[in-house]
């Protein structure tokens, strides 16, 4: 199946690039529920797939909002309305659907799964009273499974953009549209997907487009076509495949020069997000001792906590990332 989207001069001159917390929750649950042990992000996978099971989420609203395959409600994706939203814009967008916007997507949905589970049925019946609930889900499931990796997941997004923009530069808007996937192309003033099943067309589609990153999108690209709102393109984004590569972390005198010899350890051990009494056995340090480590860490914008279940998560920050690949 080809779809195809065709351009103007003030579509091409509307087209912009966003960060959506949102293109990374829905696609990342989806490789989560598959159960696959996948090439790039299986040690993501491996941590986080036991705390979202703990916490029930793998059955619960986004269970059956986000399918193994197929069509995902458009509603759950609302239309970025700036460069790089935070997912608390994302949710409010979410809780203003309209009931009109959330039962056509669940038609659709119903229409390609064959059924609607008893939450989905009681969505349909009363959207406004669920999508709180909903929303509440996304933000436990970020808490567990994204939020302590975001400053890695990016560091990413923002080199694909820069990557990008800059072709657009150098290039042109045509050199970029045809790098960005081979099921893309760009010929002709329109854009053309191949092996894609949701129809793309002008007339059904807003002005402009809105091209997203994602790093788990998989080999395939994601649109979402909502008017009068943009169509968006969600991509894969370009380095995905060291987004899990362990950081170099010998040669750190100079850090632990300014911030102690134990705050060092402990940003060095928090490759991957941790809690107080792993870091304590890790590195031999008191649970005490560790505990006002990270605080300070924290103060100083290094590492970020996120709860999860009964623990609290300590993550690097995109600064203690800078600090330390600076060092080395």
């Amino acid at each position: 199946m080809l779809a195809e989207l065709t351009f103007s001069a003030s579509d091409l001159a509307q087209m912009r690039f966003a960060i959506s917390p949102m293109w990374q929750v829905g696609p990342s649950f989806r490789l989560l529920s598959s159960g696959s042990a996948h090439p790039v992000h299986r040690t993501w996978a491996e941590q986080v797939r036991p705390r979202v099971a703990a916490a029930g989420l793998d059955r619960g609203w986004l269970a059956e909002l986000v399918p193994r395959s197929g069509y995902v409600p458009d509603f759950l994706n609302p239309a970025p309305t700036g460069p790089a939203p935070t997912l608390a814009v994302e949710l409010a967008a979410i809780l203003a659907s309209s009931d009109d916007q959330v039962r056509l997507d669940l038609d659709r949905l119903q229409g390609q799964m064959g059924f609607l589970g008893p939450r989905l049925r009681s969505l349909y019946t009363e959207p406004q009273a669920r999508l709180a609930r909903i929303t509440e889900e996304i933000q436990t499931y970020w808490e567990l499974a994204l939020a302590p990796y975001w400053a890695r997941i990016q560091t990413v997004l923002d080199a694909d953009i820069q990557h990008r923009t800059r072709q657009v530069a150098e290039h042109g808007a045509g050199c970029l549209l045809n790098d960005l996937h081979t099921s893309v192309s760009w010929d002709d003033n329109a854009l053309r997907l191949v092996r894609h099943q949701q129809t793309l067309s002008r007339r059904t589609a807003g002005a402009g487009l809105l091209l997203v990153p994602s790093v788990f999108t998989g080999s395939d690209p994601f649109t979402r076509v909502t008017p009068p709102e943009p169509p968006q393109l969600s991509y894969p984004a370009r380095g995905v495949g060291s987004l899990w590569q362990p950081r170099p972390t010998t040669g750190t005198a100079a850090v632990t020069a300014v911030l102690g010899r134990s705050r060092t350890l402990l940003l060095t051990e928090l490759e991957s997000p941790a809690s107080t009494t792993e870091l304590a056995r890790r590195t031999g340090l008191s649970a005490s001792g560790v505990s006002q480590y990270l605080t300070a860490l924290r103060d100083a914008g290094l590492v970020t906590a996120h709860r999860a279940g009964r623990s609290v998560l300590y993550a690097r920050t995109a600064v203690a990332e800078s600090l330390l690949a600076a060092a080395i």
